[in-house]
C-alpha cells in the first residue's frame, strides 16, 4: 500500500512530540491554485508570465478583509520602516516590490508579497495587508470567568470564549499550540461576523465575551468590532493575551475592553527570547499602558521548572509589579504541566508556587494567587486589612462571596476589582 499523505495537523503533532520548530506554510495570492499550499522556500518564485496565467486567488485570501495597523512601500512615509541614514537624498527609499510592515505587534514583521507575518494570520496581497482570520473563529466555548483566569472581575460569571488560529510567539510550553501554531486553513470555519457572535453570546446568556485560547491580537479588528457591538447590548469583553501588541492597537483595545489579563511569562530577557521568541520589554510596556488607561488588569506567571522559577526572577517580578503598578493588581502564579515541546520537564512543584506567592506578599502585593491547584488555599482572596476570607474558590467555582458593594463584608475595606 502506498504511503498516505500526512495532514498538516498530524505534522504539527509529530513536530511537537519531537521538539521540532516548523516553518510556516504560505498562501501565495498570485500563484496558489484553489486549495493548494506553497511552503516557505519550497519552489522558486513564479515568473510574471506565470503569475498572469495563474488561477484565481484562493478563496481564503479573496474573502480576507483589509487589516488595520500597517504601512506599505507604496506609502510616502518611508520613515515608518527606515532610519534617516538609510533614505535617499529626497527622504525616500527605493523599493523593488510592494513590501508591507505590520504595525500591530512588537514583532514588526516586514512582509513581502504573498507572504505572511510571524502570526500566520495576516498576509500581504499586492501591497495590502489582509486578515485571514476575521470572522473565522475555530473554537467557541462557555467557561467560568475564573478559568481565564480572572479572580477579581465579575467572579462566578460565565464567559463566552472564542479564538481563531495564530500567534506571534513560539512559546515552547504553549498549552493551546494546536490552534496557536496553526494556519487559518488548517481548520474549517463558517463565516461568523460580529453580529453573529453577539447573538450567540446572548443566546447562551453569558454576560462576558472572552477573547482567548490563541493570541487574540492577531484578530484585533474582529475582536474590537465584536466588543463594540457587544457593549451596545450590555455585554462585557475581556482579553487574555501575551501582551506584545503595539501602543496604537492596544489603545483601541482599551477603548472597547472591560478587562485584560496578560501573561508575564518570566522576568528575564533571555528567557523570553529563547523560550517564547519575543521581547520582555514589549510586554512590560503593554502592562503599564493598560494600567494607565484604568482597564481592569490581572497578570499570570506560568512557573516552569528550571526555566523561570528562580527565586531571583520571582522577586524581581513581584517588585516590578509593586513598583510600577501598585499593590492591587492580582497576580496568578500558575502550575506548568508538560506540553508541546517541553514534555521533558516535570509539573511545577507545589512548594515553588507557594514560595512565589510568599515572595509576592512580602513585596507588598495584596492579591497573589496560585493557579492550576484546585482547592489550595492560595486560590482564595483575603481582605488586605482584616485578613478575612472574602472570596473562596474550589477549582473554577465560587464557594464563598463576602464582597459587598466592592468592600470586605467584615471591615468595609475596599477590595480592588470589578464586582457588578
Amino acid at each position: 500500500m502506498p504511503p498516505q499523505p500526512l495532514s498538516r495537523r498530524a505534522l504539527l503533532q509529530a513536530a511537537a512530540a519531537g521538539g521540532a520548530l516548523l516553518p510556516c506554510a504560505l498562501l501565495n495570492p498570485r500563484a496558489l491554485l484553489s486549495g493548494g499550499l506553497l511552503g516557505c522556500g519550497a519552489q522558486e518564485a513564479p515568473t510574471p508570465q506565470a503569475q498572469a496565467a495563474s488561477a484565481p486567488l484562493h478563496p481564503l485570501i479573496r474573502q480576507a478583509p483589509r487589516a488595520r495597523y500597517w504601512v506599505s512601500t507604496a506609502s510616502a512615509d518611508c520613515t515608518a520602516c527606515h532610519q534617516p541614514s538609510e533614505l535617499q537624498g529626497a527622504g525616500q527609499h527605493e523599493h523593488q516590490q510592494l513590501t508591507v510592515k505590520c504595525q500591530l505587534c512588537a514583532q514588526g514583521c516586514l512582509i513581502e508579497p504573498g507572504q505572511r507575518g510571524r502570526c500566520r494570520a495576516r498576509i500581504n496581497v499586492d501591497g495590502e495587508l489582509r486578515s485571514l482570520v476575521y470572522g473565522r473563529p475555530i473554537s467557541t466555548h462557555v467557561d467560568p470567568i475564573e478559568k481565564k483566569p480572572f479572580y477579581h472581575f465579575l467572579p462566578g460569571s460565565q464567559a463566552y470564549s472564542m479564538a481563531t488560529s495564530g500567534c506571534p510567539l513560539r512559546c515552547k510550553f504553549c498549552q493551546n499550540w494546536q490552534i496557536s501554531q496553526a494556519l487559518p486553513e488548517d481548520y474549517q470555519s463558517d463565516d461568523r461576523g460580529p453580529a453573529t457572535i453577539v447573538r450567540a453570546v446572548r443566546a447562551r446568556r453569558a454576560p462576558v465575551i472572552a477573547y482567548t485560547y490563541n493570541e487574540p491580537t492577531v484578530f484585533t479588528e474582529y475582536m474590537c468590532d465584536i466588543a463594540r457591538l457587544g457593549r451596545e447590548q450590555g455585554l462585557r469583553s475581556v482579553l487574555i493575551s501575551c501582551g506584545i501588541m503595539n501602543e496604537a492597537p492596544l489603545d483601541e483595545m482599551c477603548d472597547v475592553l472591560d478587562a485584560i489579563k496578560f501573561d508575564l511569562k518570566g522576568f528575564d530577557e533571555d528567557f523570553y527570547r529563547q523560550v517564547c521568541g519575543a521581547e520582555l520589554q514589549a510586554v512590560l510596556r503593554s502592562i503599564k499602558q493598560v494600567a494607565r488607561r484604568g482597564v481592569h488588569l490581572e497578570l499570570v506567571n506560568l512557573v516552569v521548572p528550571t526555566l523561570n522559577d528562580s527565586e531571583k526572577m520571582m522577586k524581581t517580578l513581584a517588585e516590578w509589579v509593586m513598583g510600577e503598578l501598585g499593590p492591587d493588581v492580582p497576580v496568578h502564579y500558575t502550575r506548568f504541566h508538560p506540553d508541546y515541546q517541553l514534555t521533558n520537564l516535570p509539573a511545577t512543584p507545589v512548594a515553588t508556587l507557594v514560595r512565589a506567592r510568599e515572595i509576592a506578599l512580602k513585596a507588598g502585593l495584596r492579591y497573589p494567587f496560585v493557579g492550576n491547584l484546585p482547592g489550595h488555599e492560595g486560590n482564595n482572596s483575603h481582605c488586605p486589612s482584616c485578613g478575612q476570607l472574602v472570596i473562596g474558590r474550589k477549582g473554577f467555582f465560587i464557594t464563598k462571596m463576602a464582597v459587598e458593594d466592592g468592600c470586605c463584608a467584615a471591615c468595609k475595606t475596599p477590595i480592588a476589582g470589578v464586582w457588578s
